[in-house]
């Protein structure tokens, strides 16, 4: 069954994921104050609505508790993103995500119910930063407070060594999931796998121990 959405705030981050999710398929609402933004919006999503969603009534009226998952990604107006958020909780959405806009909305928003927090702004630029210091580095996600993932290229003493040579896990405290090789990907990949010239190695682990083991990359 087709899963629906509700993208609450058109602005760049809104709208990005209002063309992501029509790209897989999904059924999209999507809701903005602003009736230019909505207007830009009416070819791409299935619905718009131009609303005041600190309005509960409004929100009542569009019956966002019917959908599968609703997305608050309000620009600067903390307060309508709190106020938002607390709604959509009373009145029964199944899940609701909201971008934050600094640790101490994310804080109040985990507070209020919000069943997934997210920090556009902080998490690229981390990823930014860990691509421009290390050329290795092809990707960073965090997954939580402590710990990320990352993508990165295989190089100086990684090569033509096997996993269980290079002990990474009980030296960095790091877990190889999965190599890219071409086309292909290597789930789970066995100990004695070689790692190769072009291989691309999806990591986790604490960032504190990423980040030490992408500097004796750096180094190497």
């Amino acid at each position: 069954m087709q899963k629906e959405f509700v993208v609450i705030g058109l602005g760049r981050f809104g709208g990005s994921i209002v063309k992501e999710l029509k790209d897989l398929d999904a059924d999209v609402l999507a809701i903005d104050l602003d009736e230019q933004r909505v207007n830009e919006y009416k070819e791409i999503a299935n619905e718009v609505v131009i609303a005041d969603t600190t309005d509960e009534n409004a929100l009542k009226s569009i019956g966002v508790r019917n959908f599968d998952h609703v997305i608050v990604s309000i620009g600067d107006n903390i307060q309508s993103s709190i106020l938002t958020t607390i709604i959509l909780k009373e009145l029964g959405c199944k899940q609701v995500t909201v971008k934050a806009q600094s640790d101490y909305h994310a804080i109040v928003l985990e507070k209020i119910g919000a069943d997934y927090v997210v920090h556009p702004e902080r998490d690229m630029g981390r990823r930014i930063a860990h691509n421009i210091m290390s050329s290795s580095v092809l990707d960073y996600l965090e997954l939580s407070d402590e710990f990320s993932l990352v993508e990165m290229r295989s190089s100086g003493f990684l090569l033509n060594k096997t996993l269980i040579e290079l002990n990474i896990r009980a030296k960095y405290a790091l877990n190889i999931i999965a190599i890219k090789r071409s086309e292909d990907i290597i789930v789970a990949p066995d100990p004695n796998e070689e790692i190769l010239a072009g291989d691309i190695l999806i990591m986790i682990g604490k960032d504190k121990d990423l980040n030490r083991f992408e500097k004796v990359i750096r180094e190497d």
